[in-house]
């Protein structure tokens, strides 16, 4: 089996290779552009991984890992635009390098650009990924609109904020990972429980970035620390934090996230501080680690060698305790 880093090297290598500004580059410089500002590159390594553990070459995963990282970058492209977001991985964002028309474009050739690359791919093959992919997608986009409702409602409940975050985030994950087992030709059942596996992880590894979004180091976590407050963001931490605060405290909340403060840094010190008295990030903590454990359940049933499921448990762990 080989390592994470050595699936991120190899598909970078190839994205380098694929990924190639052509005419006309108002087009296509913001995609080179975005793609090449690193990041992760968590859900094509788990493609890549995910293929591999199903006894397949992982190279044949490739073009599938392509257009998850592309499908992604191209959500991240339009997020930005929603949220008037300055940075991402703390660079300068595509509509503010470029502006927002250009983004907005640059953006729709990339999702057009990721189902192109399942066209590589023989007929039964092409069905079932492209079949994954449009749902997955869909449901992203109902994710972010849910995201967005939530920024203007004052009734958001915590299942609500859950179902969210899976739409989200988690569902991309649990693809990734799927379309590693379809192009290995896992069984059925094998994909669906690798995806459970993907999505729970996802869960978690968002609830970890709202945590982080917060109490982040600002020069490792690539985005401005603080963005969900300054945005009034009904996250886990904020829910919780209503339902576990004082009625002084729950006032002192709702009234920060009713106002823009000229002084933002306050706002962000003064919420945190909410968050931390009220136990709410001691609760964070503990659904992030539920989530991380459903996901480990599912290996459990997975029909796998042991060597595989101890390498995906330590991919999960490793997420769990980053800080970027």
């Amino acid at each position: 089996m080989h390592s994470v880093d050595y699936f991120r090297t190899h598909f970078v290598s190839y994205l380098e290779e694929k990924v190639l500004t052509k005419e006309p580059k108002n087009l296509y410089e913001p995609i080179t552009y975005i793609l090449g500002l690193g990041g992760k590159r968590l859900r094509p390594v788990l493609t890549l991984m995910t293929a591999e553990i199903f006894n397949a070459e992982y190279t044949k995963a490739l073009d599938a890992a392509l257009a998850i990282e592309v499908f992604h970058n191209f959500s991240l492209v339009h997020d930005d635009i929603m949220d008037d977001a300055p940075l991402r991985r703390g660079m300068t964002s595509v509509h503010e390098k470029w502006n927002i028309n250009t983004g907005i474009l640059s953006g729709d050739a990339m999702l057009i650009n990721a189902y192109q690359l399942f066209e590589n791919y023989e007929s039964e093959t092409f069905r079932s990924l492209a079949q994954l992919f449009t749902k997955t997608a869909i449901e992203v986009c109902e994710g972010q609109q849910y995201d967005m409702d939530f920024e203007t409602r004052d009734d958001v409940t915590i299942p609500e904020y859950l179902k969210m975050i899976d739409y989200k985030t988690a569902v991309l994950v649990g693809a990734a990972m799927k379309m590693g087992g379809i192009i290995a030709k896992a069984s059925e059942d094998d994909q669906n429980r690798i995806y459970d596996f993907g999505r729970n992880l996802g869960i978690a590894f968002q609830l970890q970035d709202d945590y982080l979004d917060a109490f982040g180091d600002p020069e490792t976590f690539g985005k401005q620390v603080g963005g969900d407050i300054i945005e009034n963001k009904k996250t886990y931490l904020y829910l919780k934090a209503l339902e576990l605060g004082t009625k002084s405290q729950v006032r002192e909340l709702t009234d920060l996230y009713s106002i823009q403060p000229n002084d933002v840094s306050h706002k962000i010190d003064t919420v945190k501080e909410v968050f931390l008295d009220t136990g709410a990030v001691l609760d964070a903590k503990e659904a992030i680690l539920n989530y991380t454990r459903r996901a480990f359940k599912v290996l459990e049933e997975l029909n796998i060698t042991s060597e595989n499921k101890n390498v995906l448990k330590e991919f999960g762990e490793s997420l769990m305790q980053r800080e970027v």
